[in-house]
């Protein structure tokens, strides 16, 4: 097994192939993570769709977020990218009216696209605000592979004494 830093522009390659990942913001010095559908333009950014809640709320007092994203295949290779960045809301004005249509436009390439939104009300949660245009604005991209080499890695001897303590 041996683990690769990626290059930045292998990194941009997984985030155009994934499309999903997390998102942290934190206030107060409390963390918190969700994950999030978005879309990329090519232009370090990553653009997102959401109703308004606790992650948006957050993010507009304290911008600065990170998000991590992954790969697994079926050798169990892993590939895990860590973005820092800033968010930045696309207010329904005239300011942001090309931005929004820019962010619509990709975000719409995405079949149910809109669907992340609309789990609140599933959920009974009653819509407050009309959801919001945004986009994570990257600082930073950094990632890594982990690559076994074949499918059938033999177990460490670590894990072979631990499996046996329990076994």
């Amino acid at each position: 097994m041996k683990v690769e830093e990626l290059a930045t522009k292998q990194c941009w390659e997984v985030v155009k192939r994934t499309g999903w990942g997390r998102i942290a913001c934190s206030q107060n010095d409390q963390p918190y993570i969700v994950p999030f559908e978005f879309v990329s333009d090519n232009k370090k950014n990553l653009y997102g769709f959401a109703s308004v809640g606790q992650k948006i709320e957050w993010m507009r007092k304290n911008p600065l977020v990170c998000v991590e994203i992954e790969e697994r295949d079926e050798y169990n290779d892993q590939t895990t990218l860590v973005i820092f960045g800033r968010y930045e809301e696309l207010p329904d004005t005239p300011e942001f009216e090309s931005q929004r249509i820019y962010a619509h436009e990709l975000l719409s390439r995405r079949p149910m696209w809109w669907q992340s939104v609309y789990v609140s009300e599933d959920f009974g949660d009653e819509i407050k605000e009309m959801p919001v245009f945004f986009r994570i604005i990257v600082d930073r991209i950094t990632g890594h592979r982990v690559v076994s080499g074949r499918s059938e890695a033999p177990m460490p001897r670590v894990a072979q004494s631990m499996s046996k303590s329990f076994g």
